[in-house]
C-alpha cells in the first residue's frame, strides 16, 4: 500500500501542470510513498505532447500511459508490473472536473489518501507530507486543505466556507458577507469570523487542494458527475458531513493557487488565464448550473416552496447581470 494518490485534472493549462509537477518532486522528500496520476481533459494547447515528453523533465518518476479509458491505463500499469507511480490518461473530450477525477480514482493503487490538486498550483515544501501528519493525527477528518495564497498574497476565500443555504447565498451575492465579513450572521459563506491562522474545522474546501480520506471517498462514491464544472467540491465535503466526517483547514502550510487559470471568469487571473472565449462562456453556464444541481440535491426539500422560488429566481437574476 502507498500513502498517496495525486490526481491532477489538466485543461489546458500546460505551463502550469509543468510548474506544478515540478513543485510536488521538491516538495516531497522521500518520507512518503506517492504516485501522480494526471488526466487530460483534450487540451488543446499542446498539454498531451507535452505530458508524454515529462519522461526527460522527471527521470525520477516511472511511467505507464493510457488513452481516453480508465481501463487502459490501468493495462499500462500492469505492463510496468504495478510499479509506475506516474500515469496519465488523455481523454478524446472534455470530460468535466468530476468525471476526469473519477477516472483517476480508478487507476489509483491501493492507498490511504487521495490528493486532488489543481494544476494551477505550486506547492510549497513539505506542504503534502505535514497534511499527511495532520490527517494521521485526526482520526475523524475524512477531508482537509491547507492554505491557498493568491497572487494578490490574499487568501483563497473557496479554501474555507460554510455551506450556501439560501441565506449564506443571499448574504454573499448581495455583498452583505463584504460590509460585515466577520458577522456570524452575514459572514456565514467564508466563515468570516473565524482566525485563519489557526486550525480549525470548516464545511467546504476548494478542490484545488483537497486531500481526502480514501475509506471516507469511498464512502461517498467520490465524485458526483452531474457537476462539470464549479460546485463539485461543495458538494463532495456536504456528503462527507452528512456521514459524520470532519472537514479541517490547516494554515500551518500553504500552496500558491493561480486560480482560475482554466475557466478564465475569475478577475483575480484573467490576465494570465489560458482559457478561449467559448471556454468563459462554459464555465460561467456551469457556474450557475451546479448552483441550481446542489440547492435541488441537497436543500429543496428542506424549505418551503417559496424559498425555492426565489433562490431560482435569485440565481437568474445574477446569471443575467454578468
Amino acid at each position: 500500500m502507498i500513502d498517496l494518490s495525486i490526481i491532477i485534472v489538466n485543461y489546458n493549462t500546460k505551463e502550469f501542470l509543468k510548474r506544478c509537477l515540478a513543485s510536488i518532486l521538491s516538495s516531497i522528500e522521500g518520507k512518503i510513498k506517492y504516485e501522480i496520476i494526471v488526466v487530460d481533459n483534450a487540451s488543446t494547447d499542446g498539454s498531451p505532447s507535452e505530458i508524454s515528453r515529462l519522461r526527460a523533465s522527471f527521470a525520477d518518476l516511472r511511467f505507464a500511459e493510457g488513452s481516453g479509458k480508465a481501463r487502459e491505463a490501468s493495462k499500462a500499469e500492469q505492463d510496468y508490473g504495478g510499479q509506475a507511480n506516474f500515469k496519465y490518461i488523455l481523454n478524446k473530450e472534455n470530460l468535466g472536473f468530476s468525471k476526469a477525477n473519477n477516472q483517476g480514482i480508478k487507476i489509483v493503487q491501493k492507498n490511504r489518501y487521495v490528493l486532488f490538486l489543481n494544476p494551477d498550483t505550486v506547492v510549497q515544501k513539505n506542504t503534502i507530507e505535514k497534511m499527511i501528519e495532520f490527517m494521521d493525527s485526526n482520526k475523524d477528518a475524512g477531508a482537509a486543505t491547507c492554505k491557498l495564497v493568491m497572487l494578490n498574497g490574499k487568501i483563497d476565500d473557496a479554501s474555507h466556507r460554510g455551506f450556501p443555504t439560501p441565506w449564506r447565498a443571499f448574504s454573499h451575492f448581495t455583498g452583505l458577507s463584504r460590509i460585515f465579513p466577520k458577522s456570524r450572521k452575514f459572514g456565514g459563506y467564508n466563515l468570516g469570523w473565524k482566525d485563519l491562522n489557526k486550525t480549525h474545522e470548516i464545511d467546504a474546501l476548494a478542490g484545488a487542494f483537497m486531500l481526502v480520506r480514501r475509506i471516507a471517498g469511498e464512502q461517498v462514491r467520490w465524485w458526483d458527475e452531474d457537476y462539470f464544472f464549479y460546485g463539485e467540491d461543495i458538494d463532495f465535503c456536504y456528503m462527507l458531513k452528512q456521514l459524520g466526517w470532519k472537514i479541517y483547514y490547516v494554515p500551518d502550510v500553504f500552496v500558491t493557487h493561480y486560480k482560475g487559470i482554466s475557466g478564465g471568469i475569475k478577475s483575480i487571473s484573467k490576465q494570465i488565464s489560458t482559457a478561449s472565449e467559448e471556454t468563459k462562456k462554459i464555465a460561467t453556464k456551469w457556474r450557475f448550473k451546479a448552483m441550481r444541481i446542489f440547492y435541488n440535491k441537497h436543500y429543496k426539500q428542506r424549505y418551503p416552496w417559496f424559498i425555492t422560488q426565489l433562490v431560482n429566481v435569485g440565481i437568474s437574476v445574477k446569471e443575467r447581470l454578468l
